[in-house]
């Protein structure tokens, strides 16, 4: 295995599936029983939800709600998708918890590094919910800093395409795929694969990302044994 400890950045848009909103069980369900499976591999995991299946704080302020109301509903949102995993992995067997970014018990403990890191030694999967509590900042910047934080070897973030390409795969079926960017490139070629605070983190912390298909089942197992199948971004 070449990484022992990850952080793993859901989108809320896949936790939807085929919908738009809301959040799919059968997704769940993969998502769950992919990381059960490194888990009981020996790696150590901790997951960040974005919210965007439920409300986006940023759409929510362009239709007239106020920004940092908004952005607060975004962070419950991503509260609902972590506690919907954490029920979807010990329904499977697993264990899991939910570390909130401001207090929210009982639905999840307050955040605290030590007792997350001591959670995953013990196989315990660790959701951190509600970002980093402030608004103006993103769940992909919250991983960032998450992730530098519990000492993770890399950050994976796990979305609907097998990576990073020259625009969305989605959209423009010419669109050519990266293997491999450095941090500079990918904000450089302003690559929409997250937003610049959080490759700033990443990169003055020296945290490899890598951008993965993670509705492919298995691909996180690969990724964890280091047979990478979506685009490292590095310094």
């Amino acid at each position: 295995m070449k990484y022992g400890r990850i952080l793993l950045k859901l989108s809320g848009e896949s936790l939807a599936g085929n919908g738009n909103h809301g959040i799919s069980e059968t997704v769940l369900n993969d998502y769950s029983k992919q990381v059960i499976e490194i888990v009981s591999s020996g790696c150590e995991v901790a997951i960040v939800t974005g919210g965007g299946n439920i409300f986006r704080g940023l759409s929510g302020a362009r239709s007239g709600f106020d920004r940092v109301k908004g952005d607060q509903m975004g962070m419950l949102a991503t509260v609902i998708n972590s506690i919907a995993l954490e029920s979807a992995i010990t329904k499977l067997g697993g264990k899991a918890r939910v570390f909130t970014a401001i207090r929210m018990e009982p639905m999840g403990e307050l955040f605290n590094r030590d007792r997350v890191v001591a959670a995953m030694k013990e196989k315990t999967i660790c959701l951190l919910a509600g970002g980093t509590g402030n608004p103006f900042f993103t769940t992909d910047t919250a991983a960032a800093l998450r992730a530098v934080e519990i000492g993770a070897d890399v950050l994976l973030k796990g979305t609907r395409v097998d990576g990073v390409y020259t625009s969305d795969p989605e959209k423009n079926p010419s669109a050519v795929k990266f293997e491999k960017l450095t941090f500079e490139e990918a904000i450089e070629k302003r690559l929409k694969v997250m937003d610049i605070t959080a490759f700033t983190i990443c990169r003055e912390n020296n945290m490899p990302v890598i951008v993965f298909d993670m509705n492919s089942a298995g691909n996180l197992a690969r990724v964890v044994k280091g047979d990478n199948p979506g685009t490292l971004v590095s310094n």
